[in-house]
């Protein structure tokens, strides 16, 4: 038990220590000022793994809208019904089940530094942590040649209770924020 209690805050402060890190591509000979209207590209949101539990419409409109926001702060403006955009976005939402290991080592001694130490036995305490990580990757498609010109992602570990409907629309507004905030290149 008391063990267990000694990794809580190993655990804690490995989760602490995880930033969100973005990674980003992009195709460096586009003229991205050139960009000032952009559409979905159906489908707009893409899953994996397929899963009820993770695919619905509330999280669909929930990072359509976070998108939609960021890329309007961004100058792009949604083209209208009718007219071409310059580009084409598509997002994914990938969660995987990952698995880590983490190994604690102790040895007990008596004694004191006066009269010396005598050795006790030494415990080795391995224990499995399984946890999801989410990923949110958005694609931009230039509209005229259908090719990705720039794509951004970013993962978090993600809790087992996700919150209510406020805290999962402000999960994914601050996972697209971090995400387009790399765009466009410089």
């Amino acid at each position: 038990m008391l063990r267990t209690l000694m990794l809580l805050p190993l655990l804690l402060l490995l989760s602490a220590c995880q930033s969100a890190q973005v990674q980003r591509d992009f195709d460096p000979q586009r003229d991205y000022a050139g960009y000032r209207s952009w559409d979905w590209q159906e489908p707009g949101l893409q899953y994996r793994p397929d899963d009820p539990r993770i695919q619905s419409d509330l999280t669909e409109q929930r990072i359509r809208s976070a998108v939609s926001e960021q890329l309007d702060q961004r100058g792009l403006r949604k083209a209208q019904a009718g007219n071409a955009a310059d580009l084409h976005v598509q997002v994914w939402l990938i969660v995987e089940q990952r698995t880590q290991q983490y190994t604690t080592t102790s040895m007990g001694a008596w004694g004191s530094p006066w009269h010396g130490y005598w050795g006790g036995p030494m415990y080795t305490d391995t224990r499995t942590l399984h946890y999801q990580v989410g990923t949110l990757q958005i694609d931009f498609y230039d509209a005229k040649d259908g090719k990705l010109v720039w794509r951004g992602s970013t993962e978090q570990t993600l809790r087992s209770n996700p919150g209510g409907p406020q805290e999962r629309a402000n999960m994914f507004r601050e996972a697209v924020t971090r995400v387009l905030s790399q765009y466009p290149p410089h």
